[in-house]
């Protein structure tokens, strides 16, 4: 299976499902053509081996993307980066996958000019390591809300000044 936005940012489209798949209820799930749609409307995507031990997907506020949690940051934030995605695989855990992606994320978006990283972390079902990530670089809550399928998420925000 070859998916043409999946060449831009050299990831495998069918490595990047799968991992999906076993982190769904952390992420969510992921049909080939939304990650297709993704991959096209992403400001910046990358994988370690192609997707196979980590990756991770980001937008920035220019993004045709419906998603409920975009569209809280959307509605409050002029400028922004939105990190859609980040999954590691659990054999790949604790190498720093999770971090490099970010390190090299931020540094994507610093050049494009943006000044903040944003994400939702679940609360319910509760999501202890990337919180723990996400605090050690510096994220801060914004809010939380409760989706239709009853997960409470908190929205991060990260300061790249």
């Amino acid at each position: 299976m070859q998916v043409p936005a999946a060449v831009r940012w050299d990831l495998d489209p069918a490595a990047v499902l799968h991992l999906n798949g076993t982190e769904e209820i952390a992420t969510s799930h992921l049909e080939p053509a939304a990650l297709e749609s993704l991959l096209a409307a992403a400001f910046w995507a990358r994988g370690v081996d192609q997707g196979r031990a980590a990756f991770l997907i980001a937008l920035d506020q220019a993004a045709a993307y419906a998603s409920v949690n975009y569209q809280w940051f959307r509605q409050r934030l002029d400028r922004f980066v939105y990190i859609d995605r980040v999954v590691v695989a659990a054999s790949s855990r604790g190498r720093g996958l999770a971090r490099q992606l970010y390190a090299d994320l931020a540094a994507a978006a610093r050049t494009a000019g943006h000044t903040q990283l944003t994400c939702e972390v679940n609360r319910e079902p509760p999501n202890p390591a990337s919180d723990a990530l996400h605090a050690a670089l510096g994220f801060r809550e914004l809010g939380q809300g409760t989706l239709a399928s009853g997960k409470v998420v908190r929205y991060l925000v990260w300061d790249l000044r």
